[in-house]
């Protein structure tokens, strides 16, 4: 229902993701009963649906913009006209009276124009339904009984293929966006900042669990490499809670960076967390550690062999 520029390329990306190679489509066909007779039935009916594509299309888009849920994406009649000709693509895929590679492909372009517009799923999927009820009018208006029943069959599997292969597509982007939104959230979760040169600072704010700790490890490990820094200092001032997990954490990491050949400073130790941690009995005797940023700053300077220096001095 929307026209989205994508690279062209995407769609076979998620065709690798989904593992859709020819066996993969082959399974599906036979899962959804989808065999070559009802192709073939379908492929017969092209004329029929060719003549009758603007009357179905004009009743699609009509129910599209009865709806508010579905009308608010299609404010731009140009752009309505322009989906107009996409959908008629679709609309007459399915009766190409082939179910390959090459249509997969192109019903995957569909779930992800439909996911990067940000279309709900119950609107996407209500759509094949008015989709099926437009086709099965006019295919019941223009075929026997017999004849129209069995053509209604064969509709329904390859609408219902296609539905599955959207759902799919369309759940992989939510995913793959998801993924991409956590790692920017991530990155900004652990700002590592160049003091000076040879000496990085991370202050950590929040809550620390296993999995944001695995991250701070990770980015920690591949700045103090990238810069060859001499000095990191971890700043723990903004840091609700400090229990044994989180000093784990944290002698995990000083470990880390002394392996790299450089030092780490440990900031921002309140009174409350020097007694916790003195509690908890953790030994983080082995690591630089002062009470202010500044002090740290400070120490980091000298154990790179700069000095502090005041205005007046």
């Amino acid at each position: 229902m929307s026209e989205v520029v994508m690279p062209a390329t995407l769609h076979t990306d998620y065709m690798q993701r989904l593992k859709l190679d020819a066996a993969e489509i082959a399974s599906r066909r036979r899962f959804f009963a989808i065999e070559d007779e009802d192709l073939q039935r379908l492929s017969a009916l092209r004329p029929l649906a060719e003549t009758h594509t603007a009357e179905v299309l004009a009743g699609f888009y009509e129910w599209l913009l009865a709806h508010p849920g579905t009308r608010e994406f299609l404010q731009d009649p140009e752009v309505v006209e322009r989906l107009k000709r996409t959908q008629l693509q679709y609309f007459l895929g399915l009766f190409a009276g082939k179910c390959d590679t090459e249509y997969v492909e192109h019903r995957l372009r569909v779930g992800i124009a439909h996911e990067r517009v940000g279309l709900p799923l119950k609107w996407y999927i209500g759509s094949y339904s008015r989709y099926l009820d437009l086709a099965e009018k006019l295919i019941r208006q223009s075929l026997p009984p017999g004849g129209a029943e069995l053509s209604l069959v064969s509709l329904r599997r390859l609408v219902f293929f296609d539905m599955a292969l959207a759902v799919e597509t369309y759940v992989a982007a939510v995913s793959e966006s998801i993924g991409q939104h956590r790692a920017a959230v991530e990155e900004l979760s652990t700002p590592v900042i160049r003091v000076f040169e040879g000496v990085l600072l991370l202050p950590l704010i929040g809550t620390i669990d296993s999995a944001r700790a695995q991250g701070i490890m990770e980015t920690v490990l591949k700045r103090v490499s990238d810069a060859e820094a001499q000095v990191m200092i971890i700043d723990i001032a903004g840091v609700a809670v400090v229990d044994t997990q989180v000093a784990d954490h944290l002698l995990r990491a000083y470990a880390a960076v002394r392996l790299l050949g450089a030092a780490t400073i440990l900031t921002g130790i309140s009174p409350q967390i020097a007694r916790t941690i003195v509690d908890l009995g953790v030994d983080i005797s082995a690591m630089h550690t002062r009470s202010r940023l500044a002090d740290g700053i400070e120490l980091a300077l000298h154990l790179t062999g700069r000095e502090l220096r005041t205005g007046g001095s």
